[in-house]
């Protein structure tokens, strides 16, 4: 088996804008072709690696230094990891991206009315009326990326277009190929 090239892809957008979805559709595609990879879910990691930090501005960069110090660990023995996080500031993300290297930062955009009416759980309900403090994008900032290599607007395409820009993407910087006979 050859050895493939290690890389994070790095979704980053507000609650509801469809960074799970669209990492759980590349994951499909990814394991398909024969890709190694991970997938670490916000939601999933706040369960287990980041259980018991809060929203505060210092445990939300902790949440996200934790999941970078797990992507970087697999990133540099060859696993493609897919990282489905909020990660609101713009400072810690950059720092993330300085220690991994080999890193694709994916804007996945939508309005916030957008994420709102997409919203299966009720949060930005529940903190419109107080009942969660510092949610992002209510009452605590989102810093969009300034240069993300990758940039979905997901309430003007559609899953499998967005799937189709960071395949494009992680095929040009050379992490994989894209026909399904060149995967390792």
């Amino acid at each position: 088996m050859q050895k493939q090239r290690g890389v994070t892809v790095w979704f980053t957008g507000l609650s509801g804008a469809g960074k799970s979805t669209i990492a759980k559709a590349l994951e499909t595609q990814l394991h398909q072709w024969g890709y190694g990879l991970e997938v670490l879910d916000g939601d999933i990691v706040r369960t287990n690696l980041t259980k018991g930090l809060g929203f505060s501005r210092a445990d939300r960069d902790e949440n996200i230094r934790r999941i970078g110090f797990v992507s970087h660990l697999l990133t540099r023995n060859g696993v493609i990891v897919l990282v489905s996080a909020i990660s609101p500031y713009r400072e810690i993300r950059e720092e993330v991206r300085d220690r991994i290297q080999d890193f694709v930062e994916v804007y996945v955009d939508a309005p916030l009315q957008v994420c709102e009416d997409r919203d299966v759980k009720g949060l930005y309900k529940r903190a419109r009326a107080g009942e969660i403090k510092q949610f992002t994008g209510i009452d605590d900032p989102y810093e969009p990326p300034l240069n993300p290599e990758v940039h979905c607007r997901t309430d003007q395409e559609s899953v499998e277009e967005s799937v189709v820009k960071v395949l494009a993407k992680l095929e040009t910087l050379g992490y994989i190929q894209l026909a399904a006979t060149a995967a390792p």
